[in-house]
């Protein structure tokens, strides 16, 4: 039986990692959250209680965390605590500096407990603009000066450091834009769901030429938890995302068709920063831990709407 910390676990790709881990069976699952972001509902509460717990803690606060990492002998840590959302992000950047702490805390803890290895949520923002097409973890440059992804790209730092250091072990997770059930309406697909099934206009910041890539939640899950038992993955950087590159235009038009939406959509003034023009990711580490081709974005697509449909009358 494996012991597992989630962090973040409340939230949307953090909950569902813990469902997945939970139907493997050979899993026990604490999740912490501060519940800041995260929602009780996305708990996995139609799961046996024996097999997971939940611990409503600020992991930025070392006496709390500290308290939860020695009273469990965890074999693995998943770091999916952060501030999220462009927005969120933008207006408190003060508050996400602090996570800085959070990404500390832990590691100190690890590294003097049982863990084996730190599972790390990094993202495609550490990137900035791109300078080259597909981005690839090792080759492109880490160009962004916003503060989310200093912070991002600090925590890969700081987990490098810790196993040069300390022989800790890690996996960082790259996340390119994610989508599917539970996301909140801090991101781009939820938000145009949300509006073209209540007949609402789809706001898109400048023309909508700006260009991102789309991977479905379960994707994203299944070549994470496969990671664990993949050799190459230790102490590696992967790419989580899909390559195919669509314009924030074509997925308003495309969710206007699938939702048969009345929404008409509205440009407005473009980001003064942190709306990247292009984003495309190499994923071939990705691709070797997944056993089928990764979901398409119309199928993707009307799983997250079905399930928006069903879940937010």
């Amino acid at each position: 039986m494996k012991n597992i910390l989630i962090t973040g676990g409340a939230g949307f790709i953090g909950s569902t990692l813990a469902d997945k881990l939970i139907d493997l069976n050979d899993c026990y699952v604490v999740i912490v959250d501060d519940l800041s972001t995260g929602f009780y509902n996305n708990l996995p509460l139609k799961h046996p209680t024996n097999k997971w717990k939940f611990i409503k803690c600020d992991i930025n606060k070392y006496k709390d965390i500290a308290e939860i990492m020695l009273s469990f002998k965890f074999d693995y840590v998943f770091h999916y605590a952060a501030v999220v959302g462009v927005q969120r992000t933008q207006e408190y950047p003060v508050k996400v500096l602090k996570d800085l702490h959070g990404i500390e805390n832990l590691l100190n803890l690890s590294k003097n407990t049982t863990v084996k290895r730190i599972f790390y949520a990094s993202s495609s923002e550490v990137y900035g603009e791109p300078v080259e097409l597909p981005q690839h973890e090792l080759t492109t440059p880490l160009n962004s000066r916003l503060p989310y992804a200093i912070v991002k790209n600090a925590g890969e730092a700081f987990l490098k450091s810790y196993h040069k250091e300390f022989g800790l072990e890690y996996t960082v997770f790259r996340f390119f834009n994610t989508y599917g059930p539970r996301q909140t309406e801090d991101f781009v697909i939820s938000k145009f769901i949300r509006n073209a099934l209540s007949n609402k206009d789809i706001k898109i910041y400048g023309d909508g030429s700006q260009t991102r890539t789309f991977c479905y939640i379960m994707d994203n899950i299944n070549a994470t938890i496969n990671s664990i038992n993949d050799d190459k993955s230790i102490n590696s950087t992967i790419n989580i995302g899909s390559d195919n590159e669509i314009t924030i235009k074509y997925l308003a038009e495309i969710i206007i068709e699938l939702t048969k939406s009345k929404s008409e959509i509205n440009y407005i003034n473009p980001l003064p920063e942190g709306d990247m023009t292009r984003r495309q990711p190499e994923i071939s580490k990705m691709r070797d831990l997944l056993d089928s081709e990764l979901i398409d974005i119309k199928t993707g697509l009307k799983m997250t709407i079905d399930w928006f449909k069903q879940n937010e009358k």
